[in-house]
């Protein structure tokens, strides 16, 4: 089975710190599989956030995310800050791309920790079917 290999913008227009929690580690000491996905879901939510959005409301319609590619490229421990850098693109009628680029800086050394992506639907949940991606949203995204 080939890998997957993910190619990542040059840039990003948004990134958050998140720290590590006890949590995150699972029995073999480090950062989980599981926690990396819902540290991508933090920062999705808060890349929303900070273009005026949330998950169920983009411009009068909600997301669903349509599938995920991860790859591990090191390891995480607890009390690490994690920087999470995220950006859109890919854009198609009705959906497109969440880019996310997981890195911590350990002994003056920056890390790479995961490279990721999510496709993601626009969904309209009151009628239950798939709509456009919003104009403004896409304007707004892609800087």
């Amino acid at each position: 089975m080939p890998r997957i290999k993910i190619d990542l913008p040059e840039s990003f227009s948004f990134s958050i710190k998140i720290p590590v929690r006890i949590t995150d580690i699972n029995y073999g000491g480090h950062l989980g599989n599981d926690s990396v996905l819902s540290l991508l879901h933090e920062a999705r939510v808060s890349y929303l956030k900070q273009l005026g959005y949330t998950e169920l409301n983009i411009e009068g319609v909600g997301l669903i995310m349509s599938d995920v590619a991860i790859e591990f490229k090191g390891e995480s421990f607890y009390g690490d800050e994690l920087t999470i850098s995220v950006a859109a693109g890919e854009f198609s009628k009705i959906s497109f791309e969440l880019f996310y680029k997981m890195e911590t800086v350990r002994g003056g050394k920056t890390i790479l920790i995961s490279k990721a992506k999510t496709g993601m639907v626009c969904y309209d949940y009151n009628v239950k079917k798939v709509v456009a991606v919003p104009e403004e949203f896409m304007n707004k995204a892609s800087v």
